[in-house]
């Protein structure tokens, strides 16, 4: 597993962050999450993603709205389509993050706030340039 795969940040069990599963269940009365409630509920229980991911699987709640478009969203699942033009510095940066051919969603995330553009952005640019964005931070993928 490569260093920064998130997969290797917490190998928590669901005692391990008392009132995470209560939380989540507050949150999602009707099993489905959003993205950014998954990543409010990390910071605001100072765990990763990944955990709060976890915890959904254990108590079968659906994630969805992914920041990045990818998943969650009706009828068709995803909502990111194929960037037009991917600007020159935006594409040397998705190259140069991808970790055995793929972009680690963190990455994009990082290359969204370095570049000053929208989440949604980087993804679409992936999406010309044919990159794959994988692993998710919360596990989905």
């Amino acid at each position: 597993m490569p260093a920064d795969d998130p997969r290797k940040e917490s190998a928590l069990d669901p005692a391990a962050v008392p009132g995470l599963e209560d939380a989540l269940r507050r949150e999602a009365p009707e099993n489905r999450l959003s993205c950014e409630q998954a990543f409010a509920l990390a910071e605001r229980f100072r765990t990763a993603p990944l955990e709060v991911g976890r915890a959904a699987d254990r108590l079968g709640v659906r994630l969805i709205r992914c920041q990045l478009g990818l998943f969650g969203y009706l009828p068709e699942k995803k909502i990111v389509k194929p960037a037009a033009l991917v600007e020159p510095a935006l594409e040397q940066a998705i190259r140069e993050a991808r970790v055995d051919g793929r972009l680690p969603c963190r990455a994009a995330w990082e290359i969204a706030a370095r570049l000053r553009l929208p989440r949604l952005a980087v993804s679409a640019a992936c999406e010309a340039l044919e990159v794959r964005i994988k692993p998710c931070q919360l596990g989905a993928f």
